[in-house]
């Protein structure tokens, strides 16, 4: 993990741990990278509850409640997926908040509509997500680690909003 990233995870851990809330993931190209970056930091176990893997669509469908309709009609790589996959998280892990990656990290599987590289990324709770959409290729590892990036970076954004939040009540 790079330094940057350490130095996100840890402001996310901070952040989780004054707020006393907890995060799991629900990760399909990334296959666990993102959950790697929650628990690089000691402590982790307070607030992360964990994260499902959903590399294909029948563990999206089954474990995270991912509509197949939508799956079916827009591809696992949309942003509607993704935000399905943080409500499914949040639900099927009992979290506060979740983070969704789904993509195409390469070297194949590309279409015209998603070429390699495309990854939609989500982060939130149940009710409100935000999401963001990676769409340069720079080669499967180097993508995935930009996905990893971005994802902690809007939560550690999304989690500083909702902390303002909390102290203007």
């Amino acid at each position: 993990m790079d330094f940057e990233s350490k130095i996100i995870s840890r402001e996310v851990s901070q952040l989780l741990w004054e707020m006393e809330k907890t995060v799991s993931t629900a990760e399909s190209c990334t296959g666990g990278r993102i959950a790697e970056a929650i628990i690089a930091v000691p402590g982790a176990s307070k607030y992360f509850k964990g994260g499902i893997i959903s590399y294909v669509d029948e563990i999206k469908e089954s474990l995270l409640g991912v509509d197949p309709e939508v799956l079916a009609e827009q591809t696992a790589v949309c942003e509607e997926v993704a935000r399905q996959m943080v409500k499914g998280a949040c639900r099927s892990l009992n979290t506060d908040y979740a983070i969704s990656a789904t993509g195409i990290a390469g070297p194949g599987g590309g279409t015209k509509e998603n070429p390699v590289g495309t990854i939609w990324l989500a982060c939130g709770t149940p009710d409100y997500q935000v999401t963001m959409k990676v769409e340069e290729d720079h080669g499967r590892d180097i993508n995935l680690a930009i996905a990893t990036n971005h994802a902690m970076q809007i939560f550690l954004d999304f989690l500083k909003a909702e902390d303002e939040k909390r102290e203007k009540i």
